[in-house]
């Protein structure tokens, strides 16, 4: 329900704070005294388009606010935490338009779009004029309103549902048969990069290790020299032979004595023991830095065929592994390509067919609400002395979907003088209507209003 409004510099506007409350809210007045700035007001607080030049001169910008209050199960909520918002029974609305036209909006103090106003307010008003009767000569809404009447919603659901899923088969069709027709056209260069990729086959990480290998045996002959330089000033022609000379020589001395050379013999020890340890990690080192030039000639020789083929596909050589990958992934839904179209094909063909069952069950449930309609509007038009008018209800295929769904005719002609109307069935929070008329009529016009989401109104403000 609307609870008020609050304007600042709109129009001939000042500032206005206007309350309303449940039921019937009408204000009066004369032409030109700004009946209709309250609803251009409330419909630039909702996000609708209208005049460019709100601001009241004079001004630099012009506001409005809006506040509402909202049952537990209305759909605005639903909106609110949809997009993040705070979720609140009293919603307040407000935005400002500058002098310059820039345009900012608020919903309960968060920044929003004027989008999102839009789609709040079909939820929150509804706007009626005098000339809403004449919204029945537009077709395109003439099928809404019968299945509004004929209440098959959940049969509506059902083809919708139905129709997604035949597009959703039809789109995968589409998209694998381009798919395979793409891969056909590259059939040959595929066939020839996957023979080529198996043949090398190259590992994940392969080519930086042959790289670092390679430079590590071009670098080596002069590690190794100075490798065995220190290997043979370490062994038995060096420092080994110069401590077990050492060894010898305190083993004697210690003979003589009692224990003053216990512990440097024992120190002694260690550093031999130390020194063989040694020994042996550079002997391995020599070992390991030691290669064939044939083995470092075999290892270039690939390392140089991954890098040109890495230089024909474009990628990192260290990427070739991926790419035969992907390649022989392509290659075999090339080699399924039929199979896996006859399946889709075939999903489509019974989408098809069960949206072509539930589309001729919704036609007959609106031929039903049809005939169902022409009879209850007969009896309608007798109590109104319109007993040579004609109400009838005409459901033709749509050619586009070839006879699958229906679209809607509804014909009625009037005696001269005399006017009809009819009330739906579902309301919104808020229904406005604006502008003078007695609702009389002459000729061959239809006088009255038809709305197709609450009940016939004269002009008025409504509250709830």
């Amino acid at each position: 329900m609307l609870k008020g409004l609050d304007i600042r510099d709109i129009l001939i506007i000042d500032h206005l704070e206007l309350s309303l409350r449940a039921g019937l809210n009408v204000l009066t007045g004369e032409t030109g005294a700004g009946k209709s700035i309250l609803l251009d007001s409330l419909g630039f607080v909702l996000g609708w388009r209208g005049p460019s030049d709100l601001v009241r001169q004079g001004a630099e910008q012009g506001e409005v606010s809006a506040w509402f209050d909202l049952p537990d199960d209305h759909p605005v909520l639903d909106l609110l935490e949809q997009h993040g918002l705070p979720v609140s029974q009293e919603l307040i609305l407000r935005r400002i338009n500058g002098r310059e036209g820039r345009k900012t909006a608020w919903i309960n103090d968060r920044r929003v779009s004027g989008e999102l106003l839009r789609k709040l307010s079909e939820h929150l008003v509804e706007l009626h004029g005098q000339h809403d009767d004449r919204g029945l000569l537009n077709a395109k809404g003439h099928r809404n309103l019968l299945d509004e009447y004929g209440q098959y919603g959940d049969l509506k659901a059902a083809v919708a549902k139905a129709w997604g899923e035949k597009e959703r088969a039809r789109k995968a069709v589409e998209l694998e048969s381009e798919a395979v027709t793409e891969l056909r056209r590259e059939e040959e260069f595929l066939r020839h990069a996957v023979a080529e990729l198996s043949a090398l086959d190259p590992k994940p990480g392969e080519a930086d290790a042959l790289d670092a290998k390679r430079r590590l045996m071009q670098a080596s002959t002069r590690v190794r020299a100075d490798v065995s330089k220190a290997h043979h000033a370490l062994g038995r022609e060096g420092a080994e032979a110069l401590l077990d000379d050492a060894q010898r020589w305190l083993q004697e001395a210690a003979a003589q004595l009692n224990d003053e050379l216990d512990a440097p013999l024992d120190s002694l020890s260690r550093v031999m023991n130390d020194l063989q340890d040694t020994l042996n990690e550079v002997e391995a080192c020599l070992d390991a830095i030691g290669f064939n030039p044939h083995e470092l000639e075999t290892l270039e020789e690939r390392l140089f065929a991954m890098r040109g083929l890495a230089r024909k596909h474009d990628v990192h050589a260290d990427a070739l592994a991926d790419l035969a990958g992907d390649l022989e992934a392509r290659l075999l839904r090339l080699d399924a390509g039929a199979d896996n179209l006859n399946a889709l094909r075939a999903a489509q063909a019974e989408a098809e067919n069960v949206y072509a069952a539930r589309a001729a069950e919704l036609q007959l449930a609106r031929s039903a609400a049809a005939e169902k309609l022409d009879q209850a509007m007969a009896l309608e038009l007798a109590p109104l002395k319109m007993e040579r008018a004609v109400f009838e209800t005409r459901l033709t295929a749509a050619a586009a979907l070839g006879g699958s769904l229906a679209s809607l005719a509804s014909l009625a002609s009037f005696a001269a003088g005399v006017g009809w109307r009819r009330k739906a069935r579902w309301q919104r929070t808020t229904k406005l209507c604006s502008g003078g008329g007695n609702g009389g009529g002459g000729g061959s016009s239809a006088v009255g209003e038809l709305s197709t989401r609450s009940g016939a109104v004269s002009s008025c403000m409504v509250g709830s």
